[in-house]
């Protein structure tokens, strides 16, 4: 009997990782497993979070100006991709945790004035939003550096044309994508 109850915890944390994927196109059925707030159900969505945190946090810190300069001579910041991927994962996880804490909060917060959801029903909920960013991860990014390569990360570099216009729609399509998660899911969680 002990290794059934041994297995049930390893079974719901690999649903809740096929829900981090599952919710990038069926954003209701995931989002409305957020509601059971228990401490089991909590910590079988934990590994999923985490992904999503960390992998939201990279893909969001190469976006940004310090990214667009890394690897410029005078910056001296990275000398070459392995500088680069290991920046893009230090600071992409302190992004992505500092979200998670201070985002959550603050939509913790807001969603207390006109209802209420838990502190981690927040942050959870912040995490699977950020899913598309985390598959901008994997979808844009690749592209990208293969069509720009190390240019990407110099300041100046031969990115800076007309189809990086299209690759930055397409990041900011991933990003309004990732707020519209949010509002079906404070909608989902605020409706009892």
């Amino acid at each position: 009997m002990s290794v059934r109850t041994e297995a049930a915890p390893h079974v719901d944390e690999w649903v809740w990782l096929r829900r981090a994927v599952l919710v990038l196109v069926r954003p209701r059925e995931v989002l409305e497993g957020l509601r059971d707030d228990s401490d089991p159900a909590a910590r079988a969505r934990s590994e999923a979070v985490l992904a999503l945190v960390l992998l939201g946090g990279i893909g969001s810190v190469l976006w940004t100006p310090v990214a667009q300069g890394l690897m410029d001579v005078d910056g001296a910041h990275a000398e070459d991709g392995v500088d680069v991927a290991l920046w893009a994962f230090l600071g992409g996880a302190l992004n992505g945790v500092g979200a998670y804490f201070v985002g959550g909060f603050v939509l913790y917060a807001l969603a207390r004035v006109v209802g209420g959801i838990t502190y981690r029903q927040a942050r959870h909920l912040l995490a699977f939003a950020a899913a598309p960013i985390a598959l901008s991860l994997f979808v844009l990014w690749p592209v990208r550096l293969a069509v720009y390569g190390e240019a990407l990360f110099r300041s100046g570099g031969s990115d800076r044309g007309l189809g990086n216009a299209a690759f930055v729609a397409v990041g900011l399509a991933f990003a309004v994508w990732s707020l519209v998660l949010l509002g079906v899911g404070a909608r989902i969680l605020l409706r009892r």
